[in-house]
């Protein structure tokens, strides 16, 4: 009987001893190391959520945005990919078609349809489904630099494209700058963000009647603007090579008093620590074109969703809900701005960054999306090589265009 009682609370103390451990759930979880929040501010997030959770644990991992896309698909390949996943706005027709993605149209709340500003939606969605939460919300600006605007006897920044021209010819006949323009014109994923911008800024489309219609019209327009930019030398012949933080670098460093680039910029560029031009930077929605558009943009968002291989979904939703949930988005709304509608008017969100929210305002509902579709990276990579060719004079931008549109995955 001791015998039996003796191995009776052996087990209940082992049992004791092992059900934490076993009912502790550990969530892999795959971010973007560049622009939008800091590796150090998602850090502090999940810092949080496992505080606030203690039976989940999170094991972080940052790439750049140029291998995030890869990454998920090899990883979800391989059998032992992420639970959760950053994704950008322009991949839920693919995520969707081949699987990647849990649909979680079912666990959006009332509060959050009510709460979530209408655009930031089209970030997650896909024929009538949504594939994760908004979590980026973002698009690209137009930052100047103040004092060289002064300089040159410029009095408010530009509000078409044209002026913008005209603006950076007078900093270079001022002799204040050799090359004022600096863009993230690099091969990349980043040049179809300003091209798109450009798109919109012109009235262009992509596709239309299912067929690519970017060679003609507004994305015709857009990229001999940029051509032209180039050829003139206002563009910094570097931006060819050069990707957001480069743009950042550059601007930061007093060297160009115009860049187009994302939200995090305004609050890095007028840290002390960081910037030469801290306090001189202004930021503005991006220009327009006369007769076509008063203001234009692109939708940068991303989102944070499921993958389909993930063995603790319900754990995985409960962390991107603490990650996307308004109190978090306030508490790091230096470096991207909240997804929720009722932030903008909010003290906390706001203080420091006012210009940053004005422009933000007008900016964020005039995004324009890239395409919406399965073959998305394969029109992408098209037009990036169409965009080098014509930068580098190796085609027209009609017959670099009208290459893409043939090569182009649709």
């Amino acid at each position: 009987m001791t015998n039996r009682k003796t191995l009776l609370a052996a087990l209940l103390l082992g049992t004791a001893i092992v059900n934490p451990a076993a009912a502790e759930t550990t969530l892999n979880a795959l971010f973007m190391a560049q622009a939008a929040y800091s590796e150090a501010d998602v850090r502090a997030m999940t810092d949080a959520f496992i505080a606030e959770n203690p039976d989940i644990k999170v094991n972080l991992e940052f790439v750049p945005y140029e291998g995030l896309h890869d990454k998920t698909l090899l990883a979800l390949g391989s059998g032992s990919g992420y639970d959760v996943v950053l994704f950008d706005v322009i991949w839920p027709a693919e995520f969707a078609e081949n699987n990647v993605l849990v649909d979680v149209t079912d666990r959006i709340t009332q509060e959050m349809k009510d709460g979530v500003l209408p655009g930031a939606w089209t970030t997650v969605e896909y024929d009538g489904k949504r594939y994760g939460m908004p979590w980026i919300l973002d698009t690209k600006y137009l930052f100047y630099n103040k004092d060289l605007l002064a300089q040159a006897g410029i009095t408010a920044p530009p509000t078409t494209w044209e002026e913008l021209s005209e603006q950076a010819q007078a900093v270079r006949e001022k002799g204040l700058l050799d090359h004022p323009i600096v863009w993230s014109w690099a091969q990349a994923e980043a040049v179809i963000c300003d091209y798109t911008t450009l798109v919109s800024a012109n009235g262009g489309d992509f596709i239309a009647d299912g067929k690519p219609a970017f060679q003609t019209g507004g994305g015709l327009e857009a990229l001999r603007y940029m051509v032209d930019s180039y050829n003139s030398g206002l563009t910094n012949p570097n931006s060819k090579e050069y990707l957001e933080e480069d743009v950042r670098r550059v601007f930061q460093n007093g060297e160009a008093a115009f860049a187009l680039n994302w939200t995090y910029m305004y609050n890095l560029a007028n840290d002390p620590n960081e910037s030469k031009v801290a306090g001189n930077v202004g930021v503005a929605p991006a220009p327009g074109v006369a007769g076509q558009s008063v203001v234009s943009a692109v939708n940068g968002s991303m989102g944070l969703g499921i993958t389909t291989t993930s063995e603790h979904p319900d754990e995985a939703w409960t962390y991107i809900t603490f990650m996307t949930s308004q109190p978090t988005q306030n508490a790091y709304a230096r470096l991207s701005l909240p997804i929720w509608a009722t932030s903008y008017d909010d003290p906390a969100v706001t203080a420091g960054q006012e210009d940053m929210i004005a422009a933000a305002k007008v900016g964020l509902a005039a995004m324009y999306p890239r395409p919406t579709t399965p073959g998305y990276q394969e029109m992408s990579a098209a037009l990036q090589q169409a965009i080098q060719e014509a930068l580098l004079g190796q085609a027209s931008p009609a017959d670099a265009l009208a290459a893409a549109a043939e090569g182009g995955g649709l």
